[in-house]
């Protein structure tokens, strides 16, 4: 049989060539909580929009995105009896999930693979889990012996809907997306996700969202170095995902001076 494993990002492949998981495995090197989207992400121009928006973000080559991302996706195209979709509670995940859920209806013939989600909010002995790339790789075999759960086709209408949803950057739509959604399926932590990404559509009395005034409290409150504001944003933010460079995205904005 063969198998696929698209896991979240390197930290997670790091750990999973420990186990003794058989498969192929495909990482997904995209930060689609962050940048443009449109609902065809199997459009050329979604992946172009995308390309554009990394190199000049992040201060990447061209070519640098073709082997981390785009050379990756084309492993889709395989044939597969399996596909396991490693993924997070948080939002940089759910996002990332849709994207890759939304991909795989539009350019799969879903009739053949059996697609699984192993998504843990937890782990057994870690208070403050906060992702899949801390663990080793037997703690990864037990999150895919215990929690791997099979998508059904309502798994993927309602990843469908919420991409929809998404993409739309409406704070209104998105709002009665989640607010009449009642049925989430096996997608249990994506409601809090999309929670989180509504706080960032809304602005308040300054002109920020929700991230934005979050640094803005923590650099005013006399914390002013790049890794202190990063420890103290997650402390209460885990909900976003954030590394260092989505947290830079935000500070450039409010044009912070930082050590």
């Amino acid at each position: 049989m063969s198998i696929l494993h698209i896991l979240n990002g390197d930290s997670t492949r790091y750990g999973f060539e420990q186990t003794g998981i058989e498969g192929d495995i495909m990482v997904w090197r995209e930060v689609l909580s962050e940048g443009p989207v449109e609902e065809n992400i199997s459009a050329a121009s979604f992946w172009h929009n995308r390309e554009e928006w990394i190199l000049k973000t992040f201060n990447e080559q061209p070519e640098d995105y073709q082997h981390k991302m785009l050379d990756e996706l084309s492993k889709l195209n395989g044939q597969y009896d399996e596909v396991n979709l490693w993924f997070e509670f948080d939002l940089h995940c759910q996002a990332n999930l849709l994207g890759v859920l939304a991909y795989m209806e539009q350019k799969t013939d879903l009739s053949l693979p059996a697609v699984y989600l192993i998504c843990p909010g937890d782990f057994p002995g870690k208070a403050d889990f906060r992702g899949m790339g801390e663990l080793n790789g037997e703690e990864l075999e037990y999150l895919f012996d215990n929690i791997q759960e099979q998508l059904s086709q309502e798994d993927f209408t309602i990843a469908a809907a919420a991409w929809k949803a998404y993409v739309s950057k409406n704070a209104e739509v998105l709002r009665k997306f989640v607010d009449g959604t009642e049925f989430w399926g096996s997608h249990h932590f994506l409601k809090p996700a999309l929670q989180a990404q509504l706080n960032l559509l809304e602005i308040n009395e300054n002109g920020l969202n929700y991230i934005e005034q979050t640094l803005l409290d923590i650099y005013q409150s006399g914390i002013r170095t790049k890794p202190e504001i990063y420890l103290e944003f997650w402390k209460t933010e885990k909900i976003y995902g954030m590394g260092d460079a989505e947290i830079d995205i935000y500070a450039r904005k409010l044009n912070l001076e930082l050590k």
